[in-house]
C-alpha cells in the first residue's frame, strides 16, 4: 500500500510468486470502504524494473456486529405513551458489504418492539409502561450480518421506568371501624389509618386530613397528617351520638388523593341515671276515691343502652299508693287504700328509679298529691254539754257563754253556722230569752232574767256545716241563773209596823228561856242572800228578851217579875246575808199578863173602821181552814193507804202561822231557800200556852194562798178572827180575849 511500511506481500524469488508476508485486514486497511485497493511496487534487479501491483482486497465475514456498548441504558417515564419511539445507537461491523450488519432484532418482551429503517433502530412502546409494577426492563437487542457464517452481536438496553404521578395514594382498608368508650380521656388514640403510593419520591409522599365532615367531628377529633392517627380532642356522649362516620383523605406531594371511611362506634357507659316522668297527674283527688283509682302515669327513662338502660321503678310503703306496670317504661300510679284528708291532706310521693348498671345508678322524683275534701264529717262540738252562769238582772244582750264546734272538713264543708233550735222556756220561745252568734258561736241573753222566776233552762245550739248536702250536729247548753241579792227579807209575821196590830201574852209566870213568840220572815233570794239574821234593834226593856239570831224566837233571858212593865214593844231587824245587805223591821207587842181582862189599857187600843167587821171575816176564814184541814185529813189517809211517805207531825212548843199565808215562790223546792215545803205547818194555840194544844201537819197547797197575794195583818183582819174563835172548839180558854198567835218555821 502506498505510504505504508507494512508489508502485506513478498514474492517467492524463486518462482515469482506473490505470498500473504503478514495478515492482511480489510476492515483495518479499508474501513467502511466498498473498494480495498492494496497498491504495490515490485522492483526487479538486473534490470531493474519497477512494477506496479494493485491488489484488490476482498472482504471477509470476519467480523461480528458490535455495538459500542455492552450495555444500552435509556430512561423512560413511566408516562410515556403508547407509540413512543426511542433511537438505538447501530451495531458496527467491520465487514462490508454483506458481511455487514444486515438486521437487527430484539428479544420477545410486554412492552417494546423493535422498528429498523434502514441505519435508523428503533424501539417503539408497545405497551405503557408502569413503574409500580416494574421500574426497570432489560431488552436484549442482536444485530446480525449477512455473512456465511452468520455474525451477530448484542447488547442490553437497560430500560430504566422513570416515576409519574400516575398513582393516588391507597388506604389499606376502605373501611376502619372502631370502637370508643363515652367519656373517654383527650387524646386517646381512637384509630391509625394508612394508606401507600406506589409512586415515588414527591409523587409518594402521603399526608392525611379529613375530607367533608361536619363541624361537631372537627370539634371531637383530629388526624396526624403524617402518622394517620385520629385522636379524641373533645368529650363524646353515647347519649347525644352513637356514631361517628369521618371521610379520612389520603393526598400525595402533586395532589393526587383517595377517600377512606372511618366509623367509630361509642359504647355507652353508664354515666346517666334514670330520669322520672310525670305524664299526668289527678290532682287534687277526691278524698272518697275508691281503691285502685288510677291517680298519675309515670314515664322513666335512662339514656343508657342495654343493661345500663333497664329500669326499676318503686314507690316507698307508708303511702296508700303503689306503681302498677303499664307499657314500656310508662307506671300507672294507683290508690290501694281509703283516703281521708282530714288525717292526711297532702302525700308527699317519693318514687325511685334504679338501672341494672354497673355500678347501679339511681334518682327519685317527689309528687305532691292533695286530697280534695268531700263533705264528710259533721261539726263536733268541743264539749259534750255546756253550761252557763248568769247573774239574775243581766244586761240584755250580754254573754253568756260561747259554744264551739270544729268540722276537719276544709273551706266552705268546714265553715260552721251556729243557730238556735226550736223550743219553749217557760212558754215563751226560746229566741225570746237568749240568741246565738252564727259566725263565732257566742251565746248572747236577750233580755234580763229574774232567778225568782226561773232558776236555770235549757236551749240546744245546731252547728251546721256549709257543705252540700250540709251535716249538723247539736249540743245543750244550760243556763243557770245565780242569785243576787235583789230582794229584801219579807216579814210574814208579825206584820210591818203600821199595817197590822199583834199583840202577843206573855204568862207573868214565864221563866228565863221560854218561847214567847217567833218572828218569821222569808227572803224571795236563795243560797247567802236569804240567810235571814234577826236582830232586837230596840226594846222597852233591854234585857228581858232576847231572840235568835237565825231562827227568830223570841225568849225570855230571865224570869219575869212583877217590876217588869205590863206592855212590852220590841222593834225586830231582819237582815239577809247579801252584798250589801238588805234588811226589813217589824214591831213586836208584848203583853204580860195571864188574863186580857186584867190589862186596862187593851181598850185604849184604837182599831180602824173595819173592826166592825172582823166577825164576819173570822167565821169565813175558820170555814175555809176548816175545808182545808178536813181536805189534808183525806189526804193523808190516801197517803197511808198507798203506802207513800208518811207525813211527820212536828211538836213544838213555838206558835206557828198557817203555810197557807205564804207565797208559793218561798217554798223552796231545793232546800236554798228560807223554807222548805216539806215542813210547813199550821198550828193553832191557845194564847199564853207554853205548849201547842193542838197541833197538824198542813201541806203546801197552791191553791190555799194565790201567788200574788200576801198575808194582810190589820187590826180589822184580827177581830174579825178573835169573834170566830169563840165558836172554835180547838181554841183554848183564852180564845175569849179575842188574840190568836200565828207563826210559821221550817
Amino acid at each position: 500500500m502506498d505510504g505504508s511500511d507494512t508489508r502485506y506481500c513478498d514474492i517467492n524469488l524463486n518462482n515469482g510468486e506473490l505470498i500473504v508476508a503478514d495478515r492482511i485486514d480489510r476492515d483495518g486497511l479499508c474501513g467502511e470502504k466498498a473498494s480495498c485497493i492494496l497498491k504495490q511496487e515490485l522492483v526487479l534487479e538486473n534490470p531493474l524494473e519497477l512494477h506496479r501491483i494493485t491488489l484488490h482486497i476482498l472482504d471477509v465475514n470476519d467480523n461480528s456486529p458490535q455495538f459500542k456498548e455492552e450495555s444500552i441504558g435509556l430512561e423512560i417515564r413511566e408516562s410515556a405513551d403508547r407509540g413512543a419511539r426511542f433511537v438505538i445507537e447501530e451495531a458496527h461491523d467491520a465487514d462490508v458489504g454483506q458481511n455487514s450488519v444486515q438486521q437487527y432484532s430484539l428479544k420477545k418482551n410486554d412492552n417494546f418492539i423493535l422498528a429498523a429503517n434502514g441505519n435508523t433502530i428503533e424501539l417503539v412502546l408497545d405497551k405503557e409502561l408502569d413503574r409500580e409494577k416494574q421500574k426497570e426492563l432489560n431488552l436484549l437487542l442482536t444485530a446480525l450480518d449477512g455473512g456465511s457464517p452468520q455474525r451477530s452481536g448484542t447488547v442490553v438496553i437497560h430500560v430504566t421506568v422513570l416515576d409519574a404521578n400516575d398513582n393516588a395514594p391507597v388506604f389499606s382498608q376502605a373501611v376502619y371501624k372502631a370502637s370508643l368508650p363515652e367519656n373517654s380521656p383527650l387524646e386517646t388514640v381512637v384509630v391509625t389509618v394508612s394508606a401507600t403510593d406506589a409512586d415515588e419520591g414527591v409523587n409518594g409522599d402521603v399526608t392525611y386530613e379529613f375530607g367533608h365532615v361536619t363541624e361537631d367531628v372537627k370539634k371531637q377529633f383530629t388526624i396526624d397528617r403524617k402518622l394517620g392517627d385520629i385522636k379524641l380532642i373533645g368529650s363524646v356522649d353515647y347519649e347525644m351520638t352513637s356514631s361517628f362516620e369521618i371521610r379520612v383523605k389520603a393526598k400525595d406531594g402533586l395532589g393526587l388523593s383517595s377517600y377512606a371511611k372511618v366509623i367509630i362506634s361509642i359504647t355507652d357507659v353508664n354515666d346517666n341515671p334514670p330520669v322520672v316522668y310525670l305524664k299526668s297527674l289527678m290532682n287534687p283527688i277526691p278524698e272518697d276515691t275508691t281503691p285502685g283509682t288510677e291517680v298519675g302515669i309515670i314515664n322513666v327513662q335512662d339514656r343508657d343502652s342495654e343493661s345500663n338502660g333497664q329500669v326499676r321503678c318503686s314507690i316507698q310503703q307508708n303511702v296508700p299508693f303503689k306503681l302498677v306496670p303499664s307499657i314500656k317504661n310508662y307506671y300507672s300510679l294507683v290508690s290501694t287504700g281509703q283516703l281521708d284528708r282530714e288525717l292526711v291532706s297532702d302525700y308527699n310521693i317519693t318514687i325511685s328509679a334504679t338501672d341494672e348498671g354497673s355500678p347501679p345508678l339511681s334518682s327519685s322524683k317527689s309528687v305532691q298529691l292533695s286530697v280534695a275534701d268531700i263533705n264528710d264529717n259533721p261539726p263536733v262540738f268541743e264539749e259534750q254539754s255546756y253550761s252557763a252562769y248568769v247573774s239574775e238582772n243581766n244586761k240584755p244582750g250580754s254573754t253568756l257563754c260561747s259554744v264551739s264546734a270544729r268540722d276537719p272538713d276544709w273551706r266552705q264543708n268546714g265553715t260552721v253556722i251556729y243557730s238556735l233550735l226550736g223550743g219553749e222556756v217557760n212558754g215563751a220561745p226560746v229566741s225570746s230569752y237568749v240568741s246565738v252568734n252564727g259566725d263565732t258561736g257566742v251565746i248572747h241573753a236577750v233580755r234580763s232574767f229574774d232567778y225568782e222566776q226561773f232558776r236555770s233552762f235549757k236551749v240546744h245550739v245546731m252547728a251546721r256545716d256549709n257543705g252540700s248536702p250540709p251535716l249538723s250536729s247539736n249540743v245543750t247548753v244550760s243556763v243557770f241563773i245565780s242569785d243576787v241579792n235583789d230582794n229584801s227579807p219579807q216579814i210574814l209575821y208579825p206584820g210591818p209596823e203600821g199595817n197590822s196590830f199583834m199583840t202577843e201574852l206573855v204568862p207573868k209566870a214565864a221563866h228565863g228561856g221560854s218561847l214567847v213568840s217567833k218572828v218569821i220572815a222569808v227572803d224571795a233570794d236563795s243560797g247567802q242572800n236569804a240567810w235571814l239574821s234577826y236582830h232586837i234593834v230596840k226594846s222597852t226593856d233591854p234585857g228581858l228578851f232576847t231572840i235568835g239570831v237565825h231562827s227568830g224566837e223570841i225568849r225570855t233571858q230571865r224570869d219575869i217579875s212583877e217590876s217588869d212593865s205590863m206592855k212590852q214593844n220590841l222593834i225586830v231587824s231582819v237582815k239577809d246575808n247579801g252584798q250589801p245587805s238588805l234588811s226589813a223591821t217589824c214591831s213586836m207587842y208584848l203583853l204580860i199578863s195571864d188574863n186580857l181582862a186584867e190589862v186596862p189599857e187593851l181598850k185604849d187600843i184604837s182599831y180602824d173602821e173595819k173592826n166592825s167587821k172582823l166577825t164576819s171575816y173570822l167565821i169565813i176564814a175558820l170555814v175555809c181552814v176548816s175545808t182545808f184541814f178536813l181536805t189534808f185529813i183525806i189526804i193523808i189517809l190516801g197517803v197511808r193507804f198507798c203506802r207513800r211517805r208518811k207525813p211527820r207531825l212536828l211538836f213544838d212548843g213555838a206558835v206557828a202561822i198557817p203555810s197557807a199565808y205564804l207565797p208559793p215562790n218561798y217554798a223552796d223546792v231545793d232546800g236554798t231557800g228560807t223554807l222548805h215545803s216539806a215542813y210547813n205547818y199550821d198550828a193553832y194555840l191557845t194564847t199564853g200556852s207554853r205548849t201547842s194544844d193542838f197541833k197538824f201537819v198542813s201541806s203546801y197547797n197552791d191553791n190555799t194562798l194565790p201567788a200574788d197575794q200576801t198575808l194582810r195583818k190589820s187590826p180589822s183582819d184580827f177581830a174579825e178572827v178573835f169573834g170566830d174563835c169563840d165558836d172554835s172548839p180547838e181554841v183554848g180558854p183564852h180564845a175569849k180575849y179575842g188574840l190568836v198567835s200565828c207563826v210559821q218555821c221550817c
